[in-house]
């Protein structure tokens, strides 16, 4: 990605943190970045195409944990424990109150999104069930299928303001709370031992 794209999505993606995606235009941006009307508009000739970019950079940044990563000899608990620890330290701040905003303001745009979203998490989990089985540390007695759906919905629940109101619950604690309930359900004894050992390494709930 070109280095001036990046920078302003990422001004772009503090701006919504600050004062939410309610008041996000173009306008707004140029005041905040200092950057010309003008200028912004030759990236983005609408408020849509501005919102469609940062959320393509949003999963595309979520992708590069697994591309900055080499996985191949890690095992699958420790995976998910350094995605979840770098989830923690780029992303769910934008969770839940401008995912509600997002969905009520752009819906098709939040959709196409949730969409590539879901199915690159839902391959991601399975390849790690699948991994911890063949490993030894994962029960060899589950459903991979539904436990990656079962995932995605808890996710998507976490972001449901209706069930964990913001004001009430972190969503990083959240978050925490179930990778940990995660992880306990599917691990088999040598994988619970091993999980023990990785939460007090990574810090984890």
């Amino acid at each position: 990605m070109d280095k001036k794209l990046h920078s302003i999505l990422v001004g772009a993606r503090e701006y919504i943190l600050k004062s939410g995606i309610r008041q996000l235009s173009i306008a707004n941006l140029s005041m905040h970045l200092n950057i010309s009307v003008n200028e912004l508009r030759d990236l983005f000739q609408t408020e849509e195409s501005l919102v469609e970019k940062i959320l393509e950079f949003e999963r595309n940044s979520f992708k590069s944990i697994f591309d900055e990563n080499n996985f191949e000899d890690t095992n699958a608990i420790e995976i998910l424990m350094i995605v979840s620890k770098a989830m923690n330290d780029r992303f769910l701040e934008l969770a839940p109150s401008v995912t509600s905003d997002l969905e009520k303001l752009y819906p098709e745009i939040y959709k196409k999104h949730q969409e590539k979203r879901v199915d690159f998490i839902f391959k991601k989990v399975r390849i790690n069930i699948e991994k911890g089985i063949r490993q030894g540390i994962y029960r060899e007695d589950l459903s991979i299928e539904l436990l990656a759906r079962l995932y995605i919905s808890r996710l998507i629940d976490l972001q449901n303001p209706a069930f964990f109101p913001p004001e009430k619950f972190s969503f990083r604690v959240l978050y925490d709370v179930m990778i940990d309930n995660f992880i306990r359900g599917i691990a088999n004894d040598e994988g619970l031992m091993h999980y023990k050992k990785l939460r007090k390494l990574y810090k984890m709930c």
